[in-house]
């Protein structure tokens, strides 16, 4: 038994999805969650700056000794993971792998569609994990603005800025033919109800649910489980801690009041 937190960051709100997978899941487990809302989106920035980014997160979490860290956050797990894996000595999980794995045992067709930042559909991180478990055709898609609208609450189902720039995204993946969709951000999560309206045959991949569900059977597996019945979370932000607490209600389900800090690197 490891009754240490398991880390979480993401570069703003969205890995927030991943989190309420994890409580959901792991409910004895104490979740440290970091969210760089001071520098979101990084799926603009270029490889270097993700990772100098990358590494300012993992040593943040790193003071508080946690047993595992998800790398919540789509960009950071395409363009940095595995430099991150070989240089800091803790476990630590991307969304990537998990989700192309879902999705390949999903699919009927063979065509899965991916919507993602703009680092990582550049990267082809999906396609080349898919690729590597099935011979399923991907098609990707940057969707850059659900970012901020995510972060800026606009995720009501019938919102209709969201809507229409969510059409316009993923109309053209329905041309293609897909019948599987990875949410390559967990940004995307907070809008499932949406996309689904738009897409109601396809089946949606939730990438940090996936990733959740993978850290879990590890820690199962290595007997590293919290012997608590119920854990503790806190969440630390580079951005004003009001803003994060009112969208972050939303959808975690529970109110934030005093949970939330603002820290600087």
């Amino acid at each position: 038994m490891d009754n240490r937190p398991i880390g979480v960051f993401d570069s703003g709100i969205g890995g927030l999805s991943a989190v309420k997978e994890l409580k959901k899941i792991l409910p004895g487990e104490s979740i440290i969650y970091f969210g760089d809302t001071g520098r979101v989106p990084y799926g603009t920035r270029s490889p270097e700056t993700i990772m100098s980014y990358a590494r300012e997160d993992m040593e943040f979490l790193l003071k508080f000794d946690p047993k595992a860290i998800m790398v919540a956050c789509g960009t950071v797990s395409s363009v940095a993971l595995d430099t991150l894996k070989k240089d800091y000595p803790v476990k630590t999980v991307g969304v990537v792998k998990s989700a192309a794995k879902k999705a390949s045992a999903v699919t009927v067709n063979g065509k899965i569609g991916v919507i993602s930042t703009g680092a990582t559909h550049r990267s082809g991180a999906f396609k080349k994990a898919i690729s590597e478990i099935s011979d399923a055709e991907v098609f990707s898609a940057a969707a850059p603005l659900f970012i901020p609208l995510v972060e800026n609450g606009y995720i009501d189902k019938n919102n209709e800025v969201t809507r229409l720039v969510a059409k316009d995204y993923i109309y053209p993946l329905l041309e293609k033919g897909i019948d599987t969709l990875i949410l390559g951000c967990t940004h995307f999560p907070v809008i499932k109800e949406l996309i689904a309206d738009i897409a109601p045959s396809v089946t949606l991949i939730d990438s940090g649910k996936e990733a959740a569900c993978h850290l879990k059977d590890y820690l199962c597996e290595n007997e590293m489980l919290s012997e608590k019945t119920s854990g503790e979370s806190r969440y630390f932000v580079s951005d004003t801690a009001e803003g994060f607490s009112s969208v972050a209600e939303m959808f975690l389900g529970e109110k934030l009041v005093g949970k939330v800090e603002k820290i600087t690197f």
